[in-house]
């Protein structure tokens, strides 16, 4: 634990706040969650004005159901375990905050076109947008390492699992075709990674 001490502590924050939304979920949400910013073109969005400045942070740390927290927990735990050895706690601690924070950008922004369409929106939760953005790293990092899927039962390189998932979020997102996921968040934690990633190996300072 005291060489991944970033790592436990996010895991702790997680779980503390999963605890929290499960006693009182709307409060939490409506304070927390990462709301729409403006309205739609037919103004059937009253729960705009619930977005707040510190949303763009606050939503990773929230989840819906046992299995998202448990999902996102175990990739941060897989992941940044080995990425905060890498970059160090502090430039961890940063890279990770940096990817939420874009992750959610990134969505209102695609959010937003959605709205000016006349079609609704609705809040987010989830650390995805920075497990995701950890996954880009190590794939950057370790193109050449190996991961282990479940589903279905096989190894894939890094480099390869991350452009095959970033081109099925593209999709998905696109399409619509797989409701209830913040597809577009989830691409903007991957592109945020990327960026950080690309101009810390450039300026190693």
């Amino acid at each position: 634990m005291q060489r991944n001490p970033v790592v436990f502590g996010l895991l702790g924050i997680n779980i503390v706040m999963f605890l929290l939304l499960r006693q009182s979920p709307d409060i939490w949400l409506r304070a927390f969650a990462l709301w729409p910013v403006g309205t739609s073109a037919n103004g059937l969005l009253p729960v705009a004005s619930n977005f707040r400045l510190w949303q763009l942070l606050s939503y990773g740390f929230l989840h819906g159901s046992v299995m998202h927290l448990l999902l996102n927990m175990y990739a941060l735990w897989l992941f940044g375990k080995v990425l905060e050895l890498q970059l160090g706690s502090q430039r961890f601690f940063v890279f990770y905050l940096a990817c939420v924070v874009g992750s959610a950008l990134f969505h209102l922004l695609i959010q937003q076109l959605i709205l000016m369409q006349g079609s609704m929106a609705h809040p987010v939760i989830g650390a995805s947008g920075g497990t995701f953005g950890l996954l880009m790293a190590f794939a950057y990092l370790f193109p050449d390492s190996w991961l282990y899927l479940l589903i279905p039962p096989m190894p894939v390189r890094a480099k390869w699992f991350v452009l095959i998932y970033g081109i099925l979020e593209l999709a998905f997102g696109v399409t619509g075709t797989v409701n209830g996921i913040a597809h577009f968040a989830h691409l903007g934690g991957m592109l945020t990674a990327y960026l950080l990633v690309r101009y810390w190996i450039a300026s190693p300072r």
